[in-house]
């Protein structure tokens, strides 16, 4: 798989924020769809492993908020988790809605010609295994397409696992402040993209991310005025939880 570092952003500015932001389940399949009919093509989620090794997309370490489950969802295999019911926290409408595996949701991708950001989310003490596995797994599942997926996290060493288990994969630094070093950083895991929380884009920043070949995206952008500041700034890609309020074109 080709790198992206000398060709054109191939991913589309917004990106909808686990699936469909907060209008259905969050890491579910139901929120990828509901995502697409509001003409969101690029969505963002999170991945994280099973007792057993399977890659499957959650956001806490604990399974209370978005399952049926108790406990730690890194703890459990597969075969439990598939019978969780993820929907029925958010409405009824959703109820009986399964955790998806990343399996499911990259073909569910491919098939529809979409894009996707994969924030690596490892259950605590898991880094390294769980950057490997997605990236391993990712590569494998994305492998020949013209735009693979980004691979995001806030743990560097996930990423660094990432870049050595799928050095092609486009990587991205997420940052919810701008530490001491934190560009030289994402330099040296080799990250195309900073992802930060837009409170912390301004020209200054844009232009150091920029002025280093990298791209600038933000999270979690709800409100118009910071959608319309962040355009004005020039940076490349959103994540919103509001796919029914700004038009993805």
């Amino acid at each position: 798989m080709a790198t992206l570092a000398s060709t054109p952003w191939p991913y589309p500015r917004w990106i909808a924020h686990r699936g469909a932001g907060r209008l259905a389940p969050e890491n579910t399949l139901a929120a990828f769809r509901l995502g697409a009919q509001h003409g969101y093509r690029m969505f963002e989620c999170d991945a994280k492993l099973s007792a057993d090794g399977v890659v499957f997309l959650m956001h806490d370490a604990t399974l209370e908020r978005t399952t049926s489950g108790h406990g730690i969802g890194g703890e459990r295999p597969w075969s439990e988790l598939a019978r969780l019911d993820a929907g029925g926290w958010h409405s009824r409408q959703y109820a009986g809605e399964p955790l998806p595996t990343l399996a499911n949701v990259a073909h569910w991708c491919i098939a529809n010609g979409c894009h996707l950001n994969i924030e690596i989310k490892p259950t605590p003490g898991t880094e390294a295994q769980t950057g490997r596995a997605v990236a391993q797994l990712a590569a494998r599942l994305w492998q020949g397409r013209d735009v693979p997926p980004l691979l995001t996290s806030f743990k560097p060493q996930a990423l660094a696992a990432a870049r050595e288990a799928a050095p092609d994969l486009p990587r991205g630094l997420l940052l919810d402040q701008l530490r001491a070093g934190w560009l030289d950083e994402a330099r040296a895991l080799g990250c195309l993209a900073v992802v930060c929380n837009h409170a912390l884009w301004n020209a200054a920043t844009v232009a150091e991310v920029h002025g280093a070949g990298l791209r600038a995206l933000s999270y979690t952008v709800n409100d118009e005025w910071a959608a319309e500041r962040l355009i004005a700034l020039r940076t490349d890609g959103i994540i919103t939880d509001r796919v029914d309020l700004f038009p993805p074109a």
